[in-house]
């Protein structure tokens, strides 16, 4: 292992927030983790820096987890069982699984970023959360450097959440990944109105799990900037969930409202249109501000710091608590 000093994390994070890192380590092996964590407690890991907003310099040592290798364990006429480890970029996997006709993943093409990180806020789109094909999640456990699973129900999933993100947030590092996909009969989702149409658009009525992938990618770069292009993180703040009640008054101010029924009690609102509506879509504000095609997403143009990009988004739910009396949750992980 190569301890380096002082380097700049630019490259580690998609909103290319240019902060520097006091000491930096890149780990290839679960073996090279446990042998680190002997000696180093204190670290601040790193991935495929898509879901973070780094606002400051990192002082503690920072851990890069660039493992990587995909093995299948089982198969039979219908299902694979494939474990991937953490360090493999989540958009190419899902295209190999697409080339295999291996089905449960296409809904999540081009979501960026790298496969130890989709359990933890359960990356989810189109009609598709990951939690649907995760069987099991191994992880080192910091503290004492010893290698545990967790089953899809010791994750605890729920909306953009799970155990990684709570309660036991800080205390592992996820090593690999574990799906069950479909070989035949795959289940198809299209029930997404814009994969719908983009289907119509090419003249498919009978979509294979690679129509879907396709049109997915195809929605995303219409609306999406790409982060090598432009510095994102893809949506940053949850679509909030609002009480029947607390809807119906919206609605009588915001009869065009948009909406989504999640139980008799509660109703999902896209958090996109609050922000739309609240005038603060395809603004700029120098070198950042919000992207003109999809105003869940915050963008760097250039130079921007991550401070300069955490002030506009509490501007953002500041104006939206103000205007619908709604709490906008942030979706990425904030380092202050």
């Amino acid at each position: 292992m190569n301890i380096q000093e002082n380097i700049s994390l630019k490259e580690y994070n998609t909103f290319g927030i240019n902060v520097n890192a006091k000491r930096f380590v890149s780990i290839t092996s679960v073996y090279q983790l446990q042998q680190l964590l002997k000696e180093e407690k204190d670290i601040f890991l790193i991935s495929g820096g898509s879901n973070m907003l780094l606002t400051k310099d990192i002082e503690t040592l920072v851990v890069h987890i660039d493992i990587k290798g995909i093995s299948i364990d089982r198969e039979n006429h219908n299902d694979i069982h494939i474990t991937v480890n953490a360090g493999e970029n989540w958009h190419e996997f899902v295209l190999w699984c697409v080339s295999q006709n291996y089905g449960g993943l296409e809904n999540l093409s081009l979501i960026p970023g790298n496969v130890g990180t989709c359990p933890i806020q359960n990356i989810g789109a189109y009609g598709i959360e990951v939690k649907d094909t995760i069987t099991k999640v191994d992880a080192i456990e910091i503290e004492t450097g010893k290698l545990i699973s967790f089953t899809s129900e010791e994750c605890k999933f729920g909306y953009r959440n799970s155990i990684f993100k709570n309660i036991a947030k800080g205390k592992y590092i996820l090593t690999s990944v574990s799906f069950q996909l479909t070989k035949n009969n795959h289940k198809l989702n299209t029930s997404y109105g814009a994969i719908e149409v983009e289907l119509s658009s090419k003249g498919i009525t009978n979509p294979t799990i690679k129509d879907i992938s396709d049109a997915v990618i195809a929605i995303r770069q219409s609306k999406l900037p790409d982060p090598k292009e432009i510095g994102n993180s893809g949506s940053f703040f949850k679509n909030p969930v609002v009480s029947k009640d607390h809807f119906e008054k919206l609605k009588e101010k915001h009869p065009n409202i948009p909406s989504y029924v999640i139980s008799d009690t509660e109703i999902k609102v896209p958090a996109g249109w609050l922000i739309e509506q609240s005038g603060f879509k395809g603004k700029s504000f120098g070198n950042y501000g919000v992207h003109e095609k999809q105003a869940l997403v915050l963008v760097n143009y250039g130079n921007a710091s991550g401070k300069e990009i955490y002030e506009l988004a509490q501007k953002i739910q500041q104006t939206i608590k103000d205007k619908f009396d709604i709490n906008l949750e942030i979706e990425v992980n904030i380092i202050k």
